[in-house]
């Protein structure tokens, strides 16, 4: 495509074979049932406002320019769901990158760990699932995702309020990593990005960044005890 015909209406329509993949692609991994036309038409939002914003000087093929795009603008409409509906995708994504951990954990065992090596062992992963369990279900005003195990209707109000507080307290937290840890946690937990596509966008490789996630969740079990969110 030459400049000339680097158009919106020309781009949206070299983006339509894009949409529908990431929409087929979503729609498979998703927890729940969606309506594949409906995850096609929250891309078409994501596509329409890459090719408006999008500018050839720069050297960027278009698809990679809009590729995040259209994949947050899905993840966006998931996100606008029934509560039940994201209080699902908390857990799909809990229990996603659980088992990366967990895997990761026993990756070097010790040959004949002692009592106090398995106890200190058990409490670090213990705290990893903890974080794990309250920044899949955070909420993230970039993209729409609510705190869907915080914010569970059922709650009074006084735990409501606990769990906003909760909720405040982590993401002040996660703001406050140094910047390849922050941009980490916000593309896998607040972006709905698997592990190997945010080390692809960290440009780094998945197992460095598997190692990088298990720090950075050493890191907030460890502000949130030194705060007191226990």
């Amino acid at each position: 495509m030459t400049m000339a015909d680097q158009s919106p209406k020309a781009l949206i329509e070299e983006g339509q074979a894009l949409v529908h993949s990431l929409a087929t692609k979503i729609a498979r991994n998703l927890p729940i049932r969606v309506d594949l036309d409906d995850l096609i038409a929250y891309g078409q939002v994501g596509l329409a406002e890459s090719a408006r914003q999008f500018d050839p000087s720069r050297g960027a093929q278009f698809t990679t320019f809009a590729y995040y795009r259209i994949r947050g603008a899905i993840y966006d409409g998931v996100s606008k769901m029934s509560w039940t509906s994201r209080a699902r995708y908390a857990r799909h994504r809990f229990e996603e990158m659980a088992s990366e951990t967990l895997e990761q954990a026993h990756e070097s065992p010790s040959a004949d760990p002692s009592l106090a090596e398995e106890a200190r062992w058990f409490r670090n992963v213990t705290e990893k699932l903890a974080v794990i369990q309250l920044v899949s279900a955070a909420d993230d005003s970039e993209t729409g995702i609510r705190a869907s195990a915080v914010e569970d209707p059922g709650m009074s109000p006084a735990a409501s309020a606990a769990g906003r507080e909760l909720n405040k307290k982590l993401h002040d937290l996660v703001d406050k990593l140094p910047g390849p840890e922050r941009r980490l946690i916000r593309t896998v937990y607040f972006e709905g990005a698997t592990l190997q596509e945010a080390a692809n966008r960290l440009g780094i490789s998945k197992s460095w960044a598997s190692r990088l996630h298990a720090k950075t969740l050493e890191e907030l079990s460890r502000a949130l005890r030194k705060i007191g969110a226990d």
